[in-house]
């Protein structure tokens, strides 16, 4: 899975990065090294704006980590549902219409995974520890996305106050540095596949799948931090800062 992640790019840059049109600088989130299931986080879609035509038009939004189905009851389920697995996006139930036509673009440094090891003595408790993974060549991450709106049924539909914009991160197996440490990892988009993937009239899910890659095509870097991060209150640059790993 794909449990926090680095976000600390400013929206101008996402701007310019993702070649968005359309964003509202009233909408800012601060850096965060670690971005924790339910925080706002930045997302990159495409979709028509309403009483600017039919054409769908990209944009940079905030949206809450943990995709909440608008069929849900109340948003509670987003807390379960922060990662989609690439062998079902497009058959579950809570994913499988927004994969149909609302795909977004998860900016992202890079994530955290944890490794299992063996408790340090007799009776000791089961140790875990942390690394952040990103691109060997230092690139901004677009994890592959979805995402969905909920409105909440006790306020009226006209309420800006009554929608929540959700989303959840595509995984799949990982490989190379990420698999040592954890079996899953999130999947990305390659710039030249983004208006494929972004494109909501686009429904072939062959196709679609075949646009879903691993980071830097299995070209990461791994490097144990501090435990730190553990604990989903704790941030700063500090938490991607290289330290001794935990002895097996």
């Amino acid at each position: 899975m794909c449990g926090r992640f680095v976000s600390t790019s400013s929206p101008q840059d996402l701007v310019e990065i993702f070649d968005v049109q359309r964003w509202d600088p009233t909408e800012t989130l601060d850096k965060s090294w670690n971005v924790a299931p339910t925080d706002p986080v930045w997302a990159v879609l495409e979709r028509p704006v309403r009483k600017a035509g039919p054409e769908p038009v990209r944009q940079l939004r905030v949206a809450r980590w943990g995709l909440v189905p608008s069929w849900a009851k109340d948003p509670s389920i987003g807390g379960r549902l922060i990662n989609a697995r690439a062998e079902t996006v497009d058959t579950k139930p809570s994913f499988r219409r927004a994969f149909a036509a609302r795909r977004c673009l998860l900016p992202g440094d890079g994530f955290y995974e944890w490794e299992s090891l063996p408790p340090a003595g007799p009776g000791g408790r089961q140790r875990k520890q942390p690394y952040f993974i990103t691109l060997a060549n230092g690139r901004l991450l677009a994890m592959a996305g979805l995402y969905e709106f909920w409105h909440d049924p006790d306020l009226p539909k006209d309420d800006p106050e009554s929608w929540l914009t959700s989303v959840a991160i595509i995984t799949t197996r990982a490989t190379d540095a990420a698999g040592r440490i954890h079996p899953r990892m999130p999947l990305t988009i390659e710039p030249e596949d983004a208006e494929q993937w972004l494109d909501p009239d686009q429904h072939d899910a062959d196709r679609l799948r075949r646009l879903l890659v691993q980071p830097g095509a299995g070209h990461l870097i791994a490097r144990p931090v501090s435990t730190a991060v553990n604990r989903t209150t704790t941030n700063g640059p500090q938490l991607v800062d290289e330290v001794e790993p935990l002895r097996p």
